[in-house]
């Protein structure tokens, strides 16, 4: 547990002194929010603000998990430099988005589909490298099954289509987290509990794993590098939780594309390798209904154009939080409903992930 203590430790440190010294490097070098001009006129008082605070959070984490292994003395796993990997990997396509932005100043980054090529790229990479080093026992980092708290035996997919289940897993996460980050805390907030859930998540598979556990039973958990990966996930909770000092309302800093893309891919990477795939809907529920909330809206609107000829919204406005926002409500009683929302889903889905095990055993 020692290496775990110290990756929450050193990766909540690191956001919470680290984002203080980057507040003021990207203030000096001016590389300011740019604000949509289509969305809530209360946002324009935020033009400006520094961006690209995900660079802290990356730094944080690879830092912590680098730092709790010297620390402890103990060697990297596959299964954790892959999730990194992938996490760092989106973070480059959003510094990329993020830095096109700046310089251009508008509030469009990369073009859409250069920005999905990136994350698909990436995604590539981190699928087939996933199917790979196999453990002592032939347990790859994935699965060539669709999980929903631990494989599926009859949803065995081919390789190609493993790769294309990853690809879709990595862009849904990420774009969900991308469009959460719309108001002050609201994402990173959210994905502090979400991580804290998958760090439990990776306490109690260890604990009931199926190598290191001596009399392991018919529920035992066949997941490569429990432990290592529970390291990476409280890394990630902890800088998260430390850049929401900053990054609450009023924000001094946003996390912009490449954080939001790359804490979305390490969601999508620690359910992938957790064989939680399908929980992570009830985990990210609150990422969701913000995704949903853009569907609707975009296929209503297109519905009723196509009918009627008079185009209709749904919604004000989405992602869904800008809809509240329309209605007068203030931004942090929307991010802290928000908020409660997200913890019950994640209450939810631990609920149903510890609830399977007892019925099992």
């Amino acid at each position: 547990m020692k290496t775990i203590v110290f990756a929450g430790a050193l990766a909540l440190l690191g956001t919470l002194l680290g984002t203080r010294l980057a507040i003021r490097e990207l203030v000096k070098k001016g590389y300011g929010q740019l604000i949509r001009d289509d969305g809530p006129t209360s946002h324009h008082v935020k033009r400006g603000t520094p961006t690209m605070g995900g660079l802290v959070i990356i730094a944080a984490v690879l830092v912590a998990y680098i730092g709790s292994h010297l620390l402890t003395w103990t060697p990297p796993s596959a299964s954790a430099v892959l999730v990194l990997f992938l996490f760092t990997g989106l973070g480059a396509v959003g510094f990329l988005d993020d830095y096109i932005k700046i310089r251009n100043q508008r509030s469009l980054g990369l073009r859409s589909k250069a920005k999905m090529a990136g994350q698909v790229l990436v995604a590539v990479v981190f699928a087939l490298l996933s199917l790979q080093f196999p453990d002592e026992r032939g347990i790859t980092p994935a699965s060539t099954h669709i999980s929903f708290l631990r494989d599926i035996p009859w949803l065995q997919l081919p390789i190609i289509l493993v790769v294309l289940w990853v690809i879709l897993l990595i862009a849904a996460a990420s774009n969900g987290v991308n469009l959460t980050d719309g108001l002050d805390g609201l994402a990173t907030g959210s994905c502090t509990m979400i991580f804290g859930a998958f760090t439990l998540v990776n306490i109690w598979q260890y604990n009931q794993s199926c190598a290191y556990t001596a009399s392991a039973g018919p529920k035992c958990y066949e997941v490569r590098d429990p432990y290592d990966l529970a390291v990476v996930a409280i890394a990630l909770a902890g800088a998260c939780f430390g850049f929401l000092w900053w990054n609450a309302e009023p924000a001094k800093i946003f996390m912009g594309d490449t954080g939001s893309l790359s804490l979305g891919g390490a969601l999508a990477g620690l359910a992938i390798f957790t064989r939680t795939e399908l929980l992570l809907l009830i985990l990210g529920g609150l990422l969701v209904i913000e995704v949903g909330s853009v569907i609707l809206q975009t296929s209503y609107f297109k519905l009723t154009r196509r009918m009627t000829g008079t185009p209709r919204r749904l919604f004000k406005m989405t992602p869904f939080h800008h809809h509240f926002e329309l209605l007068g409500w203030a931004q942090v009683t929307i991010v802290m409903r928000f908020w409660i929302i997200c913890g019950l889903f994640v209450s939810a889905a631990l609920g149903i992930f510890y609830a399977e095990w007892v019925v099992g055993t």
